[in-house]
């Protein structure tokens, strides 16, 4: 931890897994547990993704894990591991053992969408209910490679260490309206890029769980930007007509960052639907 205790971010609980990394995360809320899972880009942290959300949640009476994943934020990011789909998946079973949530609802976005997918599939007793915004796992690894935001994050990355200038090439990709990318942001995704291991995006791999997507009998509420640039819009059709209980909201003038550029609508749906499922 001694590489992010300088970062500018806020400080929350740690817990020791029993594999012997350590997890950072913030624990907001008394209620039912929703559990936030950030995606996958240069600098991601769960405060820096989940900023503008998590509080009206608190406000309507519910727990928030809001989750650095292991390789980001305040979280170990050890360089000698295989940061796929199923590292993933176990590090967030070990982290709610840890912690004593037996159930939840999983809330990811990118990655951490995929992570949720993932997750379910692994243990469908223990999610009360999948809130997923442009989630990952549902196209082959070449598909999204292709992406214009993922090609640039690539292109950028590669170049070595990303300063605020360099994070904001990728970012700028991230929203339909780049002017709502806040200077903050930029510095506290560039603060922890610095920290992350090389190992950390050429090892990332999120099989396609298309074929899967039947099993999860848990409801689903989704969103996408139809202006995704990240991950294909095409992907709400392949959840709608395999998962049996899904439901989504498609977005124009939108990108990959539903939750931060339709901020209140995004927190009034899933508030809503939440609030229903009890």
């Amino acid at each position: 931890m001694s590489k992010t205790k300088d970062l500018p971010l806020p400080v929350g609980k740690y817990a020791k897994l029993d594999n012997g990394l350590t997890l950072h995360y913030l624990d907001i809320g008394d209620g039912p547990v929703v559990v936030w899972l950030h995606g996958s880009g240069p600098g991601a942290s769960g405060f820096s993704n989940f900023k503008g959300n998590y509080p009206a949640f608190d406000n309507a009476g519910f727990r928030n894990i809001v989750l650095d994943l292991p390789g980001f934020g305040r979280s170990d990011k050890p360089a000698d591991v295989n940061y796929d789909l199923a590292f993933f998946v176990e590090n967030l079973k070990l982290l709610l053992d840890n912690i004593g949530i037996k159930t939840c609802t999983l809330l990811g976005n990118s990655l951490g969408g995929a992570i949720a997918l993932g997750y379910t599939l692994d243990h469908p007793t223990r999610v009360d209910n999948l809130i997923l915004m442009a989630p990952g796992g549902v196209e082959e690894r070449e598909t999204y490679f292709e992406m214009e935001g993922i090609k640039r994050m690539v292109e950028v990355y590669g170049q070595g260490p990303m300063g605020v200038e360099q994070m904001r090439q990728v970012m700028t990709l991230q929203l339909f309206d780049s002017s709502q990318l806040q200077d903050s942001i930029l510095e506290e995704r560039a603060a922890v890029a610095v920290t992350q291991p090389a190992n950390l995006f050429s090892t990332m791999l999120v099989p396609n769980m298309t074929e899967r997507l039947h099993e999860i009998k848990c409801p689903i509420l989704g969103f996408w930007g139809t202006n995704d640039l990240f991950n294909p819009v095409s992907g709400t059709f392949k959840i709608l007509e395999n998962a049996p209980h899904a439901r989504f909201t498609l977005l124009n003038r939108c990108g990959h960052w539903v939750q931060v550029e339709h901020q209140q609508l995004f927190n009034r749906q899933c508030l809503n639907f939440l609030l229903d499922a009890e």
